[in-house]
This record gives structure tokens, C-alpha cells and sequence, in this order.
């Protein structure tokens, strides 16, 4: 019997690396199968986010709505997840009629006016080259060298670089719509794979915790378990927590720059919320452009909205942030960095954002095994104990080591 088990284990054992060998090689040289796979999935995992997402307020509405009583019948508590369920999803259409009757009409406004001062702000920038050029003799020798060979390679640009992007471009638009409707389509399912988990969120939890306990031994399921709570902690506290962040940025920029009279607030309030989200380079990035549109207006409010940025950024950094952030992740700032870049590198946008999460929950970890190691070898796990002076680290050199 013992060696039939080893004969399952070591043949299960196998079929898993080859599956990872596949995938590893199909992802780094191949991709088609595993994206395929990823678009036919797509609106179940888009469901699967938001039920995520508003499982807290499904919660809160359950408890505030019915508070808990013993003996309750199925019937009862079916109605009582269909009620904390609709109310969750009129808050959602509540918020949604919000931003649809106050925020877009002014997005599209400022829209509007922009494509509407193009040529304004075209000969504003033409003004700031000709007088660069004419105060700087030698930036305009510089600009005129380059213009000269620019112009040798300018037909043979048109017609191998030009043309093929113009191509590429129609193309693009010409299937925008198609995807408008595909991403429509798939936001209407993800719609209804979230009510259908969120309606069996105790039995999907129960068939994983059954998958745990039939894939691992009896003892290593407890650290399993510990292992996906702590996941969970460190992705809903930080996901849900950036998202309620940004969505607090963004009408604090909305209310301040209206106040202040800033050009394209809107627009810019937008930029500043949604850039928000990446952690660390989010401001950056969402100020950078409205900044220049401000100064296309006025280089003095350009100025003022740089200082108002920082102080917003400021007050989200030690204030806003930290009060519905806390320590979730508990990586310092190196590797939040790093998480991004790498993140983005392989990802992009979603890359930026998830890899913070990712990159916590695999340092919890590494954290969690390196500790396990040291407590089975009868070592201390506090850091600090393994600093130069400490009882495990080097000794400072002196008569007494020599």
C-alpha cells in the first residue's frame, strides 16, 4: 500500500512539472495557448475581481440589515444574501449615476475645450520655440544640423514608417467599436459571475478548503490555510484600500482645483485619481500631463498646481493613506519600488498595481519558511541579532579577535 501511494505521489509529481515546464516555455516563447485560455476566462476572472471586491459590503449590509439570530431557516438566509447582495449593487449604481451625471458632463466639457484650443496652443509652443531659437543662437545651429539630416531621411520616413502606422492605425479604429462591445459584453457576465459568487461565497471557500485538504497532509493544512489568510489580508487590505484611496484623491482634487479655478479640472481630477492607484510613480505620472495643460493656459497656475499636487501628495502620503492603507504590505520603499518595475516590465498598468501585492505575500513567505529553518535549527529569527555586533553576526575586529 505504501508503495502504491509513492507510485501516485512520484507520478503526480511529475505530471505537475511537466505542466510547469509547458506553461513556463509556452509563456516565455509561445503565449498564444495560455492567452487564449486567459480570453476565454477572462469574464469569469473579471467576476471573480468585483465579487471580491464587494464581498465586505455584502457583509456589512448582512450583519447591520439582518443582525444574526439562531435557528434561522435556509429560506431566510437566501433572502437575506439576496438583499445584502442588491444593496451592495445599488450602491454601485448609485455611485455610477453620480459619476455619470456630475463628472462626465464636465470630462466632457473640458474635452471639448481642449480639442477646441488646439490651434491656440499650437502657436503658443510655436512662440516658445521661435523665441528659444532666436535667444539661443547655438540651440538653433544645433536644430538646424538636425533638421538638414532629418530631412534627407524624411521621404524614405513617409514611406516605410508613415504609411504602414497609418495602416496599423485604421485598423485599430476600425475594430474600436468591435471591442467596445466585446468589453460590454464581457462586463455584463463578469456582472453575473460576481452575484453568483458572492451568492455561494461559503461553498466556493468550502470546495477550496476541501481542495487543500486532498492535495496536502493532514498537518501541513493549518499552515496551508494560515498561508491564504495572510494573502488574503495583504491583497484585499491593499487593493481595496488603493482603490478607496484614489477615489478620495480625486474628489479632493476635484473640490480643491474647482475652488482654485484651475483649467480642465475635471480632466485633471481624473488624472490625478486614476494615476493614483500605481503606487509610488501614480502622482508622478498623473501630474506630469495635467501640469502641461495648465501651463498651455497659464504658466502662474501651471506653478500653483505643482505646489498643490505636492501638498496633496503630502497629505495622502502621511495622513490619508497610511489611516486606510496601514502596514498591509510590510516591504520598504526598495522593494515597492522594484515590485513596480518589475511589474510593469512584465504587465504593464495591472503589473504596476498588483506586483506591490504580489511581491508582499511572496516575502511573507520567504519570511515564513527562512524563520521556520531557524527556530527547527534553535536560532534567533529577529534580524537585528545577526547586525554586525550581534550574537550571530561578525565580530568588530580588535586585540581581543585577532
Amino acid at each position: 500500500m505504501e508503495r502504491k501511494n509513492n507510485c501516485i505521489s512520484m507520478g503526480v509529481t511529475a505530471f505537475l512539472t511537466a505542466a510547469a515546464i509547458l506553461l513556463f516555455y509556452d509563456t516565455l516563447f509561445g503565449g498564444k495557448a495560455l492567452l487564449a485560455l486567459l480570453r476565454t476566462v477572462r469574464p469569469i476572472l473579471y467576476g471573480a475581481f468585483i465579487a471580491y471586491l464587494l464581498a465586505p459590503m455584502v457583509n456589512f449590509f448582512e450583519r447591520h440589515l439582518f443582525p444574526p439570530r439562531p435557528g434561522r431557516k435556509r429560506a431566510q438566509a437566501l433572502f437575506i444574501r439576496a438583499a445584502g447582495i442588491l444593496a451592495a449593487w445599488l450602491v454601485i449604481a448609485f455611485f455610477a449615476y453620480l459619476l455619470a451625471s456630475v463628472l462626465m458632463p464636465e470630462l466632457y466639457k473640458s474635452v471639448l475645450q481642449l480639442v477646441s484650443n488646439v490651434d491656440n496652443y499650437y502657436n503658443t509652443i510655436s512662440g516658445w520655440v521661435t523665441h528659444l531659437l532666436e535667444t539661443n543662437p547655438a540651440v538653433a545651429d544645433w536644430v538646424s544640423q538636425q533638421m538638414a539630416v532629418y530631412f534627407q531621411d524624411l521621404d524614405k520616413w513617409i514611406t516605410s514608417g508613415v504609411l504602414p502606422q497609418l495602416q496599423a492605425v485604421m485598423a485599430t479604429v476600425s475594430g474600436g467599436v468591435l471591442s467596445l462591445v466585446n468589453f460590454v459584453k464581457d462586463l455584463l457576465v463578469a456582472a453575473i459571475a460576481s452575484i453568483y459568487l458572492l451568492a455561494t461565497k461559503e461553498r466556493c471557500a468550502a470546495y477550496g478548503r476541501k481542495l487543500v485538504y486532498s492535495l496536502f497532509p493532514r498537518e501541513q493544512v493549518g499552515l496551508v490555510l494560515r498561508g491564504v489568510r495572510r494573502a488574503d489580508i495583504i491583497f484585499s487590505g491593499f487593493v481595496r484600500g488603493k482603490l478607496l484611496d484614489s477615489i478620495i484623491i480625486g474628489i479632493l482634487c476635484f473640490a480643491c482645483c474647482s475652488i482654485l479655478k484651475f483649467p480642465y479640472t475635471p480632466l485633471v481630477s481624473v488624472f490625478v485619481g486614476v494615476t493614483n492607484i500605481i503606487p509610488f510613480f501614480g502622482p508622478f505620472l498623473g501630474a506630469i500631463p495635467s501640469t502641461f495643460l495648465i501651463l498651455l493656459v497659464s504658466p502662474r497656475q501651471a506653478l500653483y498646481f505643482v505646489i498643490f499636487v505636492l501638498a496633496l501628495q503630502q497629505l495622502d502620503g502621511n495622513v490619508i493613506g497610511p489611516k486606510i492603507l496601514g502596514n498591509t504590505t510590510g516591504l520598504s520603499s526598495l522593494w515597492v519600488i522594484i515590485a513596480i518595475l518589475v511589474g510593469g516590465g512584465f504587465f504593464g498598468i495591472a503589473g504596476m498595481f498588483f506586483g506591490v501585492p504580489v511581491c508582499a505575500c511572496l516575502n511573507s513567505l520567504v519570511n515564513f519558511f527562512v524563520e521556520a529553518r531557524l527556530r527547527k535549527k534553535g536560532l534567533s529569527t529577529e534580524a537585528g541579532e545577526y547586525a554586525a555586533g550581534g550574537a550571530f553576526g561578525p565580530k568588530p575586529e580588535g586585540p581581543e579577535n585577532l
